[in-house]
Parts: C-alpha cells; structure tokens; sequence
C-alpha cells in the first residue's frame, strides 16, 4: 500500500490551563477518532495579549496528529469540549514523515 500524501497529515496544537484537562481533550480526540495520537506538554509558560492586556499564564499544550480530512470535525469538537472563550487550535501541515506513521494517522482517523 502507497503511503498517503504527506500533505493530508497535521499536527494541531491546543492548550488549555490545567493537566486534567489537557487529558481529557487528548484523551476525547482519541476516542472519537478525530486524531490518531496526541501529546502533553507542560507546563509552559504563555504570554499573550487578551482584551487589552498583556495576560502570563500557565498552561498545558496538546499536539495532535489527524488528516486534512477529519481536521474540520476535530476543530469543531475542540471548540466544544474546551472550557476557552477563544481557544488556541492551530494545524501545521506534515511536509515529511515515515511512511508506516502517515499510514497508521490515516488509519485511526478513518471514519
């Protein structure tokens, strides 16, 4: 089997402010199969401006890998599942990878 496109592999990024619930957003990707695998980091430390002022905070990242096909239907059951008025979902496009891992992202988000 042709390893898929490297181009309908990404990462997607999200935080959020406490472990637990950087497992529970991995952890509900996971099984609802909108990401095939997903990573906590933490903590970080985030410094950003929100509603005028300049915000430090710590947070948790959490690095998913899903296909530019699930990716919509993970986006909108990050927005729901997270407790941010605005969170932070960013995808980043895979442009090199080993083939089994492409293959195996492709599977465990398969519809």
């Amino acid at each position: 089997m042709d390893a898929p496109p490297v181009q309908s592999t990404l990462t997607v990024l999200t935080t959020t402010d406490a472990e637990d619930k950087a497992r529970d957003l991995a952890t509900g990707a996971i099984r609802a199969r909108l990401a095939a695998c997903a990573q906590i980091t933490g903590p970080v430390t985030s410094v950003y401006r929100w509603e005028g002022e300049i915000e430090t905070a710590r947070e948790w990242q959490v690095l998913l890998k899903t296909t530019t096909a699930r990716y919509a239907a993970l986006e909108t059951w990050l927005t729901e599942a997270h407790d941010y008025d605005t969170p932070e979902i960013i995808a980043t496009p895979v442009v090199r990878g080993s083939a089994a891992y492409l293959e195996w992202v492709e599977r465990e988000t398969a519809e």
